[in-house]
């Protein structure tokens, strides 16, 4: 079964009733970090339990040490997961708005915590949902706690030492999923400092998008990588964005285009930036 599936709004409304299936809305916003629990309340898809990406889906920002997303302590997210009813062999809905960012966060983090099957993203999120004239509940379903057990593996994530100890070898590639005027240091509207990690390609994450908002054929995918990766081998593709976030939207892409699961610096760019030892890069 591949790492990376995806599940239409028609395709999850027919299986809403089937025994097993966890839902997780995802829902943020960086201007308005109430917006995501705030648009929860006012209706989700029925069974549906939320995650906050700040809450749930990231850890404690330490000040001068983490980026704005800093991954969860893994006990704490298992807990918390199992306490909204997710069990080892469950199937896993996830969802945001549409865009997949946040979706993807969760996705990542649970093939992070060993939970690599059953595992689908909302194509085209809540949009595509309301699109279809589906309709949404302010209702909470209760949920009996799940047995889930994950354990992380250390082998998705890159530190900041490791990724600077890498830079100049040639058989990296090095992805940044930020939009290209932030790449290339024009514009930083989250950040204090500008730019891009030296030897990075701009990546942009919508860019696995079409102008629906639904994800690219596996075989468009494929080609976008591929123009990326070169003669490089997609096992040593490292990939980041402003904090952690919207790099896993690019690594779940590649998983659907059928390359295997790579690495996340999962500090990126907020979290480089706190070392002025690190280098920096701007301009294309």
């Amino acid at each position: 079964m591949p790492i990376a599936q995806l599940i239409t709004a028609e395709q999850l409304h027919k299986h809403l009733q089937a025994p097993g299936t966890r839902i997780f809305d995802c829902r943020f916003a960086l201007d308005d970090k109430g917006y995501g629990r705030r648009s929860f309340a006012e209706g989700h898809i029925q069974g549906a339990q939320f995650l906050d990406l700040e809450d749930d889906l990231s850890g404690e920002i330490k000040t001068g040490i983490t980026g704005r997303h800093p991954l969860p302590q893994p006990l704490a997210l298992t807990r918390r997961l199992a306490e909204l009813g997710l069990d080892n062999e469950s199937q896993v809905i996830l969802y945001d708005d549409g865009p997949g960012a946040y979706a993807a966060r969760a996705w990542w983090l649970l093939a992070w915590l060993g939970k690599r099957e059953g595992v689908f993203v909302l194509d085209g999120g809540l949009k595509a949902w309301r699109e279809a004239g589906l309709p949404v509940t302010p209702q909470v379903q209760p949920v009996t706690a799940g047995n889930f057990s994950g354990q992380p593996d250390s082998a998705m994530v890159l530190t900041a030492e490791q990724l600077q100890a890498r830079l100049d070898r040639p058989e990296m590639t090095l992805l940044d999923a930020r939009a290209l005027p932030r790449f290339k240091g024009e514009v930083e509207p989250l950040d204090p400092v500008a730019g891009h990690i030296p030897g990075a390609q701009c990546a942009v994450f919508t860019d696995n998008l079409d102008s629906a908002g639904r994800f690219l054929p596996a075989t468009e995918l494929r080609e976008r990588f591929s123009d990326l990766l070169g003669q490089r081998q997609a096992e040593q593709l490292v990939a980041y964005c402003g904090s952690g976030v919207t790099a896993c939207h690019n690594l779940f892409s590649l998983c659907l285009a059928g390359y295997p699961l790579a690495a996340l610096y999962a500090g990126s760019w907020s979290e480089w930036i706190t070392n002025q030892n690190r280098p920096i890069a701007t301009g294309e």
